[in-house]
């Protein structure tokens, strides 16, 4: 049989474009469907959207050679403050506080703007010998026969290859298409993102507030710019990204505090609705899922774009492996080894950020003592506290090569 690719990616956001480029470096053919066309990803207006990646990303980025081409735009993360409060009170007694100096490896992570990270990856997909980009089309069928798959896509061209990956997102078409149920719930929440002027320097500081209707995340970009993560509930976050800029700010500075001086809006402003999605099963028989399209979970850990950079470190390490012991990549056992890897990583990942958001996202005068005490406990005890630090720059559990640094 003739295959137009080994492997067919379906989405060309961020995790599609980090697996073609991964399988690609060790010899396979991959061809990767993207709906948008390409300019409409890494424009070269800043809108202030931003990735917190941990360093384990910074290292798969380096090892795919697109490291190079950001680096000079990522604004490093080197200390992590957590606290709790109510708006307009500032933190509270304990604050539980990340340094990067207490651990040898360098900065937890690395803000990286959308705009950079999205070029640099056009960038280096378009030149990949091994990588072919079809754009502004999307897939509308596929079909599994003994030994391949083949795509039909809008355009009415097909694409035949051994397997298919869908990088394609929550409601992925790649998932439905093959009968891949999903579970999860909405948190009654809406995420309210944009990015800050502000006059004092962050010295590289990332910090979360716990509020009772949920965090707010301020991510250090290069300058003296942040990005803003900013959590309510569904009508609260619909009442305020209702009003003009001055009324959005008098509504973000009394969360926000003055540590920063005074600040201003950069960029424009986004609303994400949060929900929890698992896919029932990351793989099929040719199939496989990676980010969004196999978990979507909360952001209250900023762990989304991270998590699905492990599945794709992951893939990429088990497929090239089955290829070079003769196997066929798109059997089910196969495939199998990648499940087995990630869905316990990804389970835990959902557990904690369940917990951690039932937590803090309230106002209950008993939760608030006891996560208060305990942000006060982590802090105090170095050893405890360098886990959680390790955790956050992902250099703990089974790492694929990728995220150690080194090539398959």
């Amino acid at each position: 049989m003739k295959f137009d690719a080994d492997i067919l990616i379906a989405g060309g956001g961020l995790n599609g474009p980090a697996l073609a480029l991964a399988l690609g470096d060790t010899g396979f053919k991959v061809t990767m469907v993207d709906a948008l066309p390409k300019g409409a990803r890494g424009g070269d207006d800043f809108d202030g959207r931003g990735y917190a990646l941990a360093l384990a990303s910074q290292r798969l980025l380096a090892a795919l050679g697109v490291w190079s081409q950001i680096a000079a735009d990522a604004q490093p993360l080197l200390d992590i403050r957590i606290s709790d409060g109510r708006p307009g009170e500032g933190p509270g007694p304990f604050i539980l506080e990340f340094d990067h100096a207490e651990i040898d490896e360098g900065p937890m992570g690395y803000m990286v703007e959308d705009r950079f990270l999205s070029r640099a990856f056009l960038s280096a997909v378009e030149a990949h010998p091994n990588v072919t980009l079809i754009d502004q089309d999307s897939v509308v069928a596929q079909e599994v026969a003994p030994g391949s798959v083949t795509l039909t896509l809008a355009s009415g061209k097909s694409l035949t290859g051994r397997l298919v990956v869908g990088c394609d997102g929550r409601r992925s078409g790649t998932a439905e298409r093959a009968g891949i149920g999903r579970h999860g719930h909405d948190y009654g929440q809406t995420s309210l993102v944009c990015a800050i002027d502000h006059a004092l320097p962050h010295n590289g500081a990332a910090h979360q507030f716990f509020m009772p209707a949920g965090p707010l995340a301020i991510l250090p970009l290069p300058g003296r710019q942040c990005s803003i993560v900013w959590t309510e509930t569904h009508e609260e976050a619909a009442r305020i990204h209702g009003l003009d800029d001055a009324g959005y700010l008098d509504e973000l500075r009394p969360r926000f505090g003055s540590f920063l001086g005074d600040i201003g809006l950069a960029g424009k402003r986004f609303t994400y609705p949060l929900n929890l999605t698992i896919a029932n099963s990351f793989i099929a028989d040719r199939l496989a899922l990676v980010g969004d399209a196999a978990h979507g979970m909360h952001p209250i850990a900023g762990q989304g774009l991270n998590a699905g950079f492990k599945d794709v470190a992951a893939l990429a390490e088990v497929l090239t492996q089955a290829r070079r012991r003769g196997e066929d990549i798109g059997r089910l056992d196969v495939l199998e080894r990648y499940q087995e890897w990630r869905r316990f990583d990804v389970a835990q990942m959902v557990a904690a950020t369940e917990a951690t958001n039932r937590l803090f996202s309230n106002d209950n005068p008993i939760l608030r003592a006891t996560r208060d005490i305990g942000l006060g406990i982590v802090n105090a005890l170095p050893g405890l506290r360098r886990g959680f630090i390790r955790e956050a720059a992902g250099l703990t559990g089974d790492l694929p090569r990728l995220l150690q640094g080194r090539q398959i």
